[in-house]
């Protein structure tokens, strides 16, 4: 069978969507009191938010892994303070994360029922979703910039400037084992093939304040972005574009890797993320080893696991090593993958927004 010619999608304008979330109603201020919690999560948060402290005294690395949830359930303006006071500093998503984000940066709105646009053939299909998300990589890519940083830039800022044709087919010409070469190639061939013009793109974001990701370029955190092809709704656009989402998240994945080259003594949160977070963090666990072995160094060590999430982790405790069958525990994939990175492993079983909720509590009280 041939490969589906994607370039004849029909896009439709984003304001035609049914959204089924809205800035307004999800974002939750600093102030407002958190949903209560058990007495074990809330002890496992007091221990978190101390060891939180102690890791930014030390100037150790303090790294939240989340999930597209978190964003849609309203923390944005909760990370938002931790960033600026200095808790977090580094944030990694999935793709979706930086969808939902893009989308209530710029609509106020996000969110979409799969089942019902699936079957219609619309499910992903908006416009500016897809064009915008696209723009901002392959502009940011001929800068240097991962995901995470073109895109949030790209919300902050308000747009990009695209550079002119022949200053991309110069860079090609004259520099072609350049590592930004393929970037000004991938950008040259939009710029043929979508009639995307050279100069100043203005995008305004009315709603950056609901953006982790604009936040955190504002404040100079890092954020990687690991997402997979073919994963997200940015695939169902004639602009798709493979190798400009993969180079965008090959930058992101060494960014990672350096942040976790300083977790010594640090803490390391997943929120929300089964799949992404335990896989990225093993393999850039792994490279950093790799790379201290070779030095004569010691593997990372002293750092804490905090592991988020709904399932029924079975009341187990992951310090004592990994449960038996028949604990509904030893199921937890992601769990198992988090306990054997070193350090101590905590899993709490309960809701993402909550935990960030009395998470941002515990930090700011006096």
């Amino acid at each position: 069978m041939p490969a589906l010619d994607l370039s004849r999608l029909n896009v439709l304008p984003l304001s035609q969507r049914r959204s089924l979330t809205r800035v307004e109603d999800i974002l939750v201020q600093p102030a407002s009191v958190p949903e209560p919690l058990s007495p074990t999560a809330a002890a496992s948060v007091a221990e978190a938010a101390g060891r939180i402290r102690d890791a930014r005294a030390r100037g150790a690395q303090v790294v939240l892994m989340y999930g597209a949830h978190l964003l849609r359930n309203g923390a944005a303006l909760l990370l938002t303070d931790l960033m600026e006071r200095g808790f977090i500093t580094h944030l990694a998503t999935n793709g979706a994360g930086t969808i939902h984000d893009w989308e209530y940066a710029w609509l106020g709105r996000s969110t979409e029922s799969v089942e019902e646009n699936v079957a219609a053939g619309t499910f992903g299909t908006w416009d500016e979703t897809g064009r915008n998300i696209h723009l901002a990589l392959l502009a940011g890519a001929v800068s240097g910039l991962g995901y995470g940083g073109a895109l949030g830039k790209f919300i902050h800022e308000d747009g990009c400037t695209v550079p002119r044709a022949e200053e991309l087919a110069q860079v090609v010409a004259q520099f072609p084992a350049d590592p930004l070469a393929a970037s000004c190639c991938d950008l040259l061939a939009v710029m043929q093939r979508h009639g995307l013009v050279e100069g100043r793109h203005e995008i305004v974001h009315g709603w950056k304040q609901a953006s982790i990701l604009a936040q955190a370029w504002r404040l100079g955190v890092p954020v990687t972005v690991h997402p997979g092809i073919g994963y997200d709704i940015i695939s169902c656009h004639p602009m798709f574009n493979g190798a400009a989402i993969g180079r965008a998240a090959a930058s992101d994945f060494r960014t990672f890797a350096g942040a976790v080259e300083g977790l010594d003594g640090g803490v390391v949160m997943s929120v929300g993320s089964a799949i992404m977070a335990p896989q990225v963090f093993e393999k850039s666990l792994s490279c950093v080893h790799n790379l201290r072995f070779q030095e004569g160094r010691p593997a990372v060590s002293g750092h804490s696991i905090y592991v988020v999430d709904l399932q029924d982790g079975g009341d187990w405790d992951w310090t004592a090593g990994e449960p038996p069958k028949t604990n509904p525990a030893y199921y937890l994939r992601f769990c198992k993958s988090f306990s054997r990175m070193g350090g101590a492993m905590r899993y709490l079983q309960c809701d993402n927004l909550a935990f960030i909720h009395h998470l941002h509590r515990e930090l700011v009280q006096p």
